[in-house]
């Protein structure tokens, strides 16, 4: 007669917390790595061209992509109606997030020799339609961040992760120092995350 085996407790820890832990690095890893010379016109082919431009972007990518896997685990640990909805909710937002991120780590590189470089990024970057798939997008993934906050215990565990999601749409409109204190933020609200499920296991 086979029998049903549970998951070993190594497993079940790495699927609550590794998603989370990795996903904390590669945010902090995407402000640091990513050129700022873009925020001049000349500076936009150096930028645009460099590997790290598209190191620091997929960085990003990534770290959406994990923390999805990370609220995975949560759901089918804490099992509420709260776990759930955020799980939905970020998925739906990186979704739309990542259409926008795919376009402005792989256009911009590739037209990055292009002499009318300026204007096409503007059309990439701020088009009616991106503009408003990537602000709905965000503002989902600012929910998500909230419901997760909600669905974890302590709710001050949360926080940090939740406040570093609420701030991502804004950190856009500031420079590179604040735009690396907010990467170090979400960084550590996840790493949080990641310390408490492995306490939970635990």
């Amino acid at each position: 007669m086979s029998t049903i085996t549970a998951p070993a407790p190594t497993a079940r820890v790495s699927a609550g917390t590794v998603p989370f832990a990795a996903a904390g690095l590669l945010f902090v890893a995407y402000p640091v790595l990513r050129p700022w010379a873009d925020q001049a016109p000349e500076g936009m082919p150096e930028a645009f061209a460099s590997p790290a431009w598209l190191a620091g972007h997929l960085a990003a990518a990534a770290g959406f992509l994990l923390v999805g896997l990370g609220l995975l685990a949560l759901r089918d640990r804490l099992g509420t109606a709260t776990a759930r909805a955020a799980l939905v909710v970020w998925w739906t937002g990186a979704a739309m997030t990542l259409t926008y991120y795919g376009a402005e780590t792989f256009a911009l590189n590739a037209l990055s020799d292009r002499p009318d470089l300026p204007a096409m990024a503007e059309a990439i970057r701020m088009g009616p339609t991106q503009v408003a798939v990537f602000g709905v997008g965000l503002v989902l993934l600012a929910v998500a961040g909230v419901l997760t906050a909600l669905a974890l215990r302590p709710g001050w565990v949360g926080v940090p992760f939740a406040l570093g999601m609420v701030l991502f749409l804004p950190q856009f409109f500031t420079g590179p120092e604040l735009r690396i204190a907010h990467g170090v933020l979400l960084g550590a609200g996840c790493l949080l995350i990641a310390v408490r499920a492995a306490r939970t296991h635990r």
